[in-house]
């Protein structure tokens, strides 16, 4: 038989096909804040915490330690104002405080520019019109502005108190998350440049999350209250572990600004803080 006839009838042998080697790059996928496992429909509830706090003696001041007259500032929540501290503001000056509206309109602004801007004007005004120290009480993120400012001004702060503030991590409800990334993307397009890439983010650098990294000062007398029931942020957010300084109460997140358990707690602790001045 004739070579190339041999050669056709030859069965043909499939050629391995080669596969070039692809380096392939994982993308960066911006980081996503961790959701809490909470129930916002328990929040519903602090309605009855505020027809509570006006049943209790706590709230005419009775039962609770009297104040020394020193000036004690009030922060709101996120997306909260002055507004909804009324009840706060009134109780203070009840016992025997000098309480002082934080002045920030609503806290839905960088936190670093709100300190610069308004909160820092009301604490030397504060300040000169007491002579004395003051106190800083922060509901909620209110409260992480709080130690941020505790950690910028220790010689003007005799003590810090935070009600449900998540100091530790931003560990929310994704209603919440999703409203701060809106919060977010407005400051950077209203502010540019005047504000960092990562603005109110826990990757920011700015003044406000550094001191946030500082211990409070020793000179300070720390309080963080908490409620296991929280139905915002996830609750072990809210403590130092530290159980001289960790207080839980039962309640609610928003209900925090309304609760009596919480206000002798504070009352309790502010007396602690000017004894020892």
């Amino acid at each position: 038989m004739p070579r190339k006839l041999r050669a056709r009838l030859r069965p043909k042998q499939k050629r391995a096909r080669t596969i070039p080697q692809v380096t392939t790059r994982r993308k960066h996928t911006p980081r996503v804040q961790p959701e809490a496992n909470s129930s916002l429909w328990t929040e519903a509830l602090f309605g009855a915490e505020i027809l509570l706090l006006h049943a209790t003696p706590v709230y005419y001041g009775f039962g609770v330690p009297r104040g020394d007259g020193s000036g004690v500032v009030i922060i709101p929540g996120f997306l909260g104002t002055d507004l909804y501290l009324t009840e706060l503001h009134a109780w203070l000056a009840r016992i025997g405080y000098r309480p002082y509206f934080s002045g920030i309109g609503i806290n839905a602004e960088c936190p670093n520019l709100l300190i610069q801007r308004h909160l820092n004007e009301t604490i030397e005004r504060a300040l000169a019109e007491t002579g004395r120290k003051i106190h800083l009480i922060g509901h909620s993120l209110g409260g992480v502005i709080a130690r941020s400012i505790a950690g910028q001004r220790p010689r003007d702060v005799a003590s810090v108190i935070t009600l449900a503030a998540p100091f530790r991590g931003t560990v929310t409800s994704r209603t919440v998350l999703h409203a701060a990334e809106a919060v977010r993307l407005r400051i950077l397009q209203e502010h540019g440049r005047g504000v960092l890439p990562d603005c109110y983010t826990g990757r920011c650098s700015c003044n406000f999350v550094d001191s946030l990294k500082r211990e409070v000062p020793e000179s300070m007398v720390e309080t963080a209250i908490y409620t296991r029931h929280d139905g915002i942020v996830d609750w072990r957010y809210c403590m130092t572990k530290n159980p001289e300084v960790d207080v839980e109460v039962p309640g609610t997140h928003i209900g925090m600004a309304f609760n009596p358990a919480a206000y002798a707690v504070v009352a309790e602790r502010l007396a602690k803080a000017h004894s020892s001045e």
